[in-house]
C-alpha cells in the first residue's frame, strides 16, 4: 500500500504520527509515534492509566484524534469512521467478551460471516438463506477448538471458551490487522496457555496489536513491545530490552489509575 503523502510503500500495517487525544485540557495520549510491522505481533503495555485503551479507541476510530495521523497499510485513515476502518481490515476484539450469549457458537460465527459477506446482522433471514455459511463457520470453530460445542449457547461456555469464540467471530471478518484488548484478562491459569496458543495461530498471515497485562503472555507472543506511561511512549524494543529498562521498571512499580 502507498502512503498518500510520501508515495512510498509502507512496511508497517499500523502507524501513528504525533497521535494525541485531549479531554478538557487533560492529555490522555500525547505525541505517540507507533509503528507496527506488517505480519508481526506487537504489544502495547504500560501501568494502569498509561493510555493504552485510549490508543486502541483512536486506532479503531471510536475516538477522534485531537492531533496527529493514523495510517493503515500506508493509507491515512485519520478522518474515517469506525465502520470504514473495519471494512479496510482493522478489527478489534474487546476486553469484555462481545458474543451474543443466547446464540449458539455456530450462530455467533455465522452472524459475523453474514456481516463479512454483506448480509449485515439480519437475524430475520431464513435458515435456508444462511445455511451456506455453516461449513465456513464450522471450519472457524474447529480452528479455535470449539467444533464439539457448536450447538451450545455462548452463555453456557467457560470464560476461556467465550474468548475463543470471540476470536473465531473476529477471524470470520477476515481482518488483516487484529487489535486484541486484554485477551487473557480474568482467566484462570488453565485457560491462559490455550488462549495464548490460539492467538499465536490466529496471527499467522496477519498483523496483531495486543494490549495485555500478563507479561508472560507478552514475552511468549510478541516480537516488539511499546511501553506507554502517562499517555506517552516510554520505551520500545524487544521484551528483553524493555523489561530491563530502568524507566519501565520504575513506571510499573509506581502504578496509577485505570485507563
Amino acid at each position: 500500500m502507498i502512503d498518500t503523502q510520501s508515495g512510498s510503500k509502507s512496511d508497517f500495517a499500523v502507524e501513528t504520527r504525533g497521535l494525541g487525544k485531549s479531554f478538557g485540557g487533560f492529555d490522555a495520549v500525547r505525541d505517540v509515534n507507533l509503528k507496527v510491522r506488517r505480519g508481526s505481533v506487537h504489544a502495547l503495555i504500560g501501568p494502569n492509566g498509561a493510555g493504552k485503551t485510549t490508543c486502541f479507541n483512536l486506532l479503531t476510530k471510536t475516538l477522534i484524534p485531537t492531533t496527529g495521523r493514523i495510517l493503515l497499510h500506508g493509507k491515512d485513515i485519520s478522518s474515517l469512521r469506525t465502520s470504514d476502518v473495519a471494512q479496510l481490515g482493522l478489527v478489534r476484539s474487546f476486553q469484555i467478551s462481545a458474543t451474543f450469549l443466547h446464540l449458539t457458537c455456530l450462530e455467533n460465527v455465522r452472524v459475523a460471516l453474514q456481516a463479512k459477506n454483506g448480509g449485515g446482522y439480519r437475524f430475520w433471514r431464513s435458515l435456508r438463506a444462511i445455511s451456506g455459511l455453516n461449513a465456513r463457520a464450522m471450519e472457524l470453530l474447529e480452528r479455535v477448538g470449539l467444533a464439539d460445542v457448536a450447538d451450545v449457547r455462548a452463555t453456557e461456555l467457560s470464560y476461556g471458551k467465550k474468548r475463543a469464540l470471540e476470536i473465531a467471530t473476529t477471524l470470520a471478518l477476515d481482518p488483516s490487522v487484529m487489535l486484541l484488548d486484554e485477551p487473557t484478562a480474568g482467566m484462570g491459569h488453565e485457560d491462559i496457555e490455550p488462549v495464548t496458543e490460539l492467538i499465536r495461530e490466529a496471527a499467522v498471515g496477519r498483523t496483531v496489536l495486543i494490549v495485555e497485562h500478563n507479561l508472560s503472555v507478552v514475552s511468549s507472543l510478541c516480537e516488539r513491545i511499546t511501553v506507554l506511561n502517562h499517555g506517552e511512549v516510554l520505551n520500545e524494543g524487544s521484551y528483553a530490552e524493555v523489561s530491563s529498562n530502568a524507566d519501565v521498571v520504575s513506571a510499573y512499580m509506581g502504578g496509577g489509575e485505570d485507563d
